[in-house]
């Protein structure tokens, strides 16, 4: 009798031992799978943001690529029609006040028309000689320079449309340009005007 209850205490110890077990390996099984679940769902949201950031630097990247390109295509147009314009307005403008190279030239076609003429000539060839060459030689530079402001302010409005075609052209330098045109009609004009001697022509000796 003895020995039958030990056998069956030890039964049912082991029994029980058993069932105690079962229940706390299914737990620490059921904890290990929801933190392989936390785990991938960790990875997934990190890769998510890590696409959604790389996207963002591609498209911040493209765009100032695509700026940059623009602006290196439209400076050095508008920086050489800016340029031609402002040249253009002040030839005209030198064309108006005179310049050294007219005043030189005046001074030596004065000297040149001193030494061909004596004191034996008339008054009215030494006035022609004296005055009238060096003022006829100012006329002349000073419609040269007329004449290429003229030009230049032509071609700087014209640029756009051969060059450029398209692409606008800022409002100063269409501006400055007609200016610089204007000046030039102004002082071919009085040049031509002064060299046929229209226009504040030489005296009379008579």
């Amino acid at each position: 009798m003895g020995t039958k209850t030990v056998d069956e205490t030890g039964a049912k110890t082991d029994e029980e031992n058993q069932a105690d077990v079962a229940p706390a390996d299914g737990t620490d099984e059921a904890e290990e799978a929801d933190e392989a679940a936390k785990t991938v769902d960790a990875a997934d949201e990190t890769a998510e943001t890590a696409g959604t950031a790389g996207g963002g630097q591609d498209t911040e990247g493209a765009e100032g690529a695509e700026e940059a390109a623009a602006a290196a295509e439209e400076g050095p147009s508008g920086v050489g029609q800016g340029a031609g314009a402002v040249v253009s307005a002040g030839l005209g403008i030198v064309s108006l006040t005179g310049s050294w190279v007219g005043t030189v030239a005046s001074a030596r076609q004065s000297l040149i028309g001193q030494l061909e003429t004596s004191s034996s000539s008339s008054v009215a060839k030494m006035i022609e000689k004296g005055y009238g060459d060096a003022w006829h030689a100012t006329a002349l530079w000073g419609g040269l320079f007329a004449l290429v402001a003229l030009v230049v302010g032509v071609v700087t409005l014209a640029r756009p449309a051969f060059g450029a075609p398209g692409r606008p052209q800022a409002p100063w330098i269409k501006s400055v340009a007609w200016a610089g045109v204007a000046l030039g009609v102004i002082g071919l004009l009085l040049a031509v005007l002064k060299y046929t001697d229209v226009l504040l022509g030489l005296p009379s000796t008579s």
